[in-house]
């Protein structure tokens, strides 16, 4: 199996990267920069924007999963620069899996894109998303996760993983 890893030198990213070299994948890694521990450990490099359409079509030919990691993620700053890594960048990897027949796509979201401000302890997938976001990252991250699931369909099965507190 061929794994295009968006964000692939990101703390999360890389993991995934390590990991799945390690059971014998080939990977390539979409990154802004290059990561020479990446590069001696096998993986492929790429270097673009997720939000450049172009650079994403590039780096998912060939491949027959992605997993995408990247994002811009924080809870200030304009939401033009969240909007076009999140939810623009998403948009351009659904349209690499259509264009290169990728049948599967793991999406990292956030839990935050079902926080509406009150606890959330035990809760389940089916909580819905709120109305109004305090912040662009769990907006954008929410309308990203909505494109992501929307396209869950007989050629391309994709997943939203919701993983909080990493490290």
């Amino acid at each position: 199996m061929k794994a295009l890893v968006t964000g692939g030198g990101g703390f999360l990213g890389k993991a995934i990267v390590k990991l799945l070299l390690a059971r014998g994948d080939r990977v390539r890694s979409f990154s802004r920069g290059a990561y020479s521990e990446l590069d001696r450990l096998g993986a492929e490099h790429v270097s673009g924007e997720i939000d450049d359409a172009q650079a994403v079509q590039s780096a998912a030919e060939g491949c027959d999963i992605v997993f995408h990691v990247a994002a811009k993620a924080g809870m200030w700053g304009p939401e033009e620069q969240f909007r076009s890594a999140n939810v623009v960048g998403t948009k351009n990897v659904l349209d690499a899996c259509r264009q290169h027949a990728i049948s599967r796509l793991v999406y990292t979201s956030s839990p935050s894109v079902i926080h509406a401000g009150g606890d959330v302890e035990g809760i389940d997938e089916s909580a819905p998303y709120p109305e109004h976001f305090e912040a662009p990252y769990p907006k954008t991250k929410a309308e990203a996760e909505r494109m992501v699931l929307a396209a869950n369909g007989e050629s391309l099965a994709t997943v939203a993983i919701r993983p909080h507190l990493i490290w």
